[in-house]
């Protein structure tokens, strides 16, 4: 796992699962407010366990509530075309409308929304 830190965000980069489930997203939360003092993550979608992205499962909603929760802004970055699921692209949509979660392309665009 890398971590840079750019302004009050920290980005993450993994090739591995970081968010597996409830604990591993508030382990994460957790680890990065005591180390950095940051309250915003970006995070690539490769380090985001597949079943966040079905609906369905609930995982999505409940890591997400602990994101709000702990009061931290928090970023997916990655490439999310091979989804055709009509609930999660609406998800997408109106989590990108908001103010806390977002769902983006790449890395920069993740930086420059967290920053508003």
């Amino acid at each position: 796992m890398e971590t840079k830190i750019i302004k009050d965000i920290v980005v993450v980069k993994s090739n591995e699962l970081i968010i597996k489930d409830v604990q591993s997203a508030i382990d994460l939360i957790m680890t990065i407010k005591y180390e950095t003092n940051c309250n915003k993550i970006a995070i690539n979608k490769e380090a985001v366990i597949e079943d966040f992205f079905i609906l369905s499962k609930g995982l999505a909603g409940e890591v997400l509530q602990k994101f709000i929760n702990y009061q931290t802004k928090f970023a997916i970055y990655g490439d999310y075309s091979k989804y055709t699921s009509k609930p999660l692209r609406d998800f997408i949509y109106e989590s990108n409308k908001g103010k806390d979660i977002f769902f983006v392309e790449n890395e920069e665009n993740a930086i420059k929304i967290l920053n508003k």
